[in-house]
């Protein structure tokens, strides 16, 4: 099996400075990346704290490794801080062909508990921070030729207890992510989204809504490192799938889809019809198939 090389490519990872995207930064810079370590120092809640510099210490540890790295510590659930760290980019590598959306706050709370506020600090940080840098680096993607989006879901878009304004905002980055799949694949942009499990601070912030056994074996088992490949596969030019979703979690790799099933057809449906022949709706038979955004087999740069 081939090696598979980063060298000329750069790559932006947000939230880099501490657990999964330090795996990522690490792992990228390694294969020869150029990488922008995107991270404002904050704790889990999206509190920022005063003279925590988390990026520039992942560049002094690339650097040392005889990598290459820059740290930037832009706002990006803003315009103006996406904007900054796709410039820091351009100003330090002369290019951008990959950007790995990781940053990431989490609290836990019941839905009729947690403020309105804190559901829009999670879109702003989730959803919006994801849409400004694709936004901001969509041209730069465009001249690679080659541009990859990896962007962060998590399976508390599926449900999770005391997680509804985290897995909501997750569920709209699912759904930036298919649709910005189908607007990048004319220029072979492909878009994919990676849902992680790994100890980290995130997890340890979100351990009221986990069992102690569970949070026990994501201290020891599930680590960074084992997610931080899956993501640079699909940051990576050899990829050539779009608009999907991978768990990635303690080394085991898994495909999310979305199935349709065959379902039912009556032109005289009624509701009783709909009540009587439920379970056919419901059947997982072998006419169910994921829905997939087509691999673009040309592209114009």
């Amino acid at each position: 099996m081939d090696t598979l090389s980063f060298a000329d490519r750069v790559v932006v990872v947000t939230g880099a400075g501490r657990g999964i995207g330090r795996a990522h930064a690490l792992l990228l810079a390694a294969r020869g990346a150029g990488v922008v370590v995107a991270d404002v120092g904050a704790r889990v809640d999206g509190c920022g704290v005063e003279g925590d510099t988390p990026a520039a210490d992942v560049v002094a540890e690339i650097e040392a490794a005889g990598g290459r790295a820059v740290a930037c510590r832009a706002d990006i659930s803003t315009e103006s801080g996406a904007t900054a760290v796709v410039e820091a980019a351009v100003e330090e590598f002369g290019r951008l062909d990959a950007v790995i959306n990781n940053a990431g706050i989490v609290r836990t709370g019941h839905f009729d508990e947690v403020p309105v506020e804190e559901y829009r600090r999670h879109l702003d940080v989730h959803f919006f921070g994801s849409l400004f840098l694709c936004r901001a680096a969509w041209p730069h993607l465009i001249a690679s030729g080659t541009g990859r989006v990896v962007n962060t879901v998590s399976a508390a878009m599926l449900g999770n207890p005391l997680m509804t304004h985290y897995g909501s905002s997750k569920g709209a980055v699912f759904a930036l992510t298919r649709n910005l799949a189908l607007e990048g694949a004319r220029h072979g942009i492909l878009v994919n989204a990676l849902s992680p499990g790994a100890g980290t601070r995130m997890a340890e912030n979100s351990a009221a809504a986990l069992s102690p056994e569970v949070m026990a074996y994501m201290r020891t088992q599930l680590l960074p490192e084992h997610v931080a490949p899956v993501a640079a596969y699909l940051a990576h030019p050899s990829c050539q799938v779009t608009g999907e979703v991978f768990n990635a979690a303690g080394g085991a790799v898994s495909r999310m889809a979305v199935v349709t099933t065959q379902g039912i057809h009556d032109s005289d449906l009624t509701i009783e019809t709909v009540a009587a022949r439920f379970d056919d709706v419901m059947a997982l038979a072998p006419g169910a198939r994921p829905d997939v955004v087509p691999v673009p087999q040309t592209h114009t740069a």
